[in-house]
């Protein structure tokens, strides 16, 4: 079995990890990935406390009567997809998580449920013996850049090991085992857009930008905000490159619901991308997987116990149909200058425990505005 040999419909969930985060694609039998730690070598995470560990041993490529990468993982699967603000312009600047997106896959595989949390989600963030940091009560968005510190070296932050300590605070949030994830920078997400040639998507409001003009170049920061003509994304069906994609999916000052809109943005992203793939056949075409990763350079972050190229051929029977987007409700915690972040409502933190039972289907079924549609 190999992947040419696959419907493309059959590779739909794993195409649609490289929205924000994985980008995993192969052709022709070959995985193509990019850095994954300093040293070249892949980094294990650690499962949450009292979890089983997966299987980090490495699966041999197929032989053509052999059994196919993965064909031991039977779920079920948490990923955790991480979009991060690094402003490599800012010499020691820690990575900030902008964007927390999580994959459940279910025993079974059948189904597959991706969700976001708020990036100023109030959560316990464990103590980090790596990083000297002591633990604390603050925002989900800190777990990245104070995990990322060093000792010893204050201008060198590590984006991997920001990783490390996010995936045990979301693991604690949200009661899931992490078994693999990725970090991507937004330098890579503008790079990836671009090597797919834009992407279509349907504007559901009206958004202006706080950090671009119509050009592309950066506003200028001012005392107050920032000034100049914006880009604005009117409502509609609306064909963006790269920079106006990654702009698109950052805004969320002057959004009805702010951060949540936000959320919104990028999972429908993740869906757009999976169509653009899937509808030019990307897969089929090994010279445009290198484009696409040869574009993406350092940018990318893979860290798991097992190979991108074991989970790619879990994951590939998934129906398409089957790929739930699921918007968490939330609101804030405290007002004005006494704001301390987000919190999550009843009903969004009864989902997860009720995806963690097996529940998910009948729950959503109860509360079908938790599902994005657009």
């Amino acid at each position: 079995m190999n992947l040419a040999s696959m419907a493309p419909r059959r590779r739909w969930l794993l195409l649609g990890l490289t929205a924000l985060a994985v980008v995993a694609l192969i052709a022709a039998g070959t995985v193509v990935i990019t850095r994954l730690t300093g040293d070249g070598k892949p980094e294990r995470t650690t499962p949450a406390a009292g979890s089983p560990s997966p299987s980090a041993a490495a699966t041999p490529t197929p032989s053509p009567t052999g059994p196919p990468p993965g064909a031991d993982i039977t779920g079920p699967l948490n990923l955790l997809l991480v979009g991060v603000d690094t402003r490599v312009s800012s010499p020691g600047w820690e990575p900030h998580a902008d964007a927390v997106l999580v994959l459940h896959v279910p025993k079974g595989l059948g189904r597959a449920y991706l969700f976001s949390l708020p990036r100023d989600l109030l959560v316990d963030i464990p103590a980090f013996p790596k990083a000297d940091y002591k633990g604390g009560k603050t925002k989900l968005t800190h777990a990245m850049s104070f995990g990322s510190r060093v000792p010893g070296k204050p201008k060198q932050p590590s984006a991997a090991q920001g990783y490390e300590l996010l995936r045990s605070t979301v693991s604690g949030y949200t009661g899931l085992r992490i078994d693999a994830g990725a970090v991507l920078t937004f330098n890579g997400f503008d790079r990836l857009v671009n090597a797919l040639g834009g992407v279509d998507i349907y504007v559901d409001q009206r958004v202006a930008s706080l950090h671009r003009r119509p050009d592309g170049k950066y506003r200028e920061s001012a005392p107050g905000g920032y000034t100049g003509p914006q880009q604005v994304y009117e409502k509609g069906n609306q064909h963006l490159n790269g920079w106006q994609a990654l702009d698109y999916a950052r805004q969320r000052y002057g959004l009805a619901n702010g951060d949540y809109d936000r959320q919104r943005h990028q999972q429908q992203l993740v869906r757009a991308m999976t169509r653009k793939i899937l509808d030019e056949g990307l897969a089929r075409q090994p010279e445009r997987v290198d484009q696409v990763t040869a574009a993406l350079g350092d940018t990318l972050i893979y860290v798991g116990g097992r190979r991108i190229v074991d989970l790619a051929y879990a994951l590939s029977g998934v129906p398409e149909d089957r790929f739930v987007l699921v918007g968490l409700p939330g609101s804030g915690v405290g007002k004005g200058s006494a704001y301390r972040g987000e919190q999550i409502t009843s009903v969004g933190r009864t989902f997860l425990t009720e995806l963690r039972a097996g529940r998910a289907d009948a729950y959503l079924a109860a509360h079908p505005t938790l599902v994005v549609k657009n």
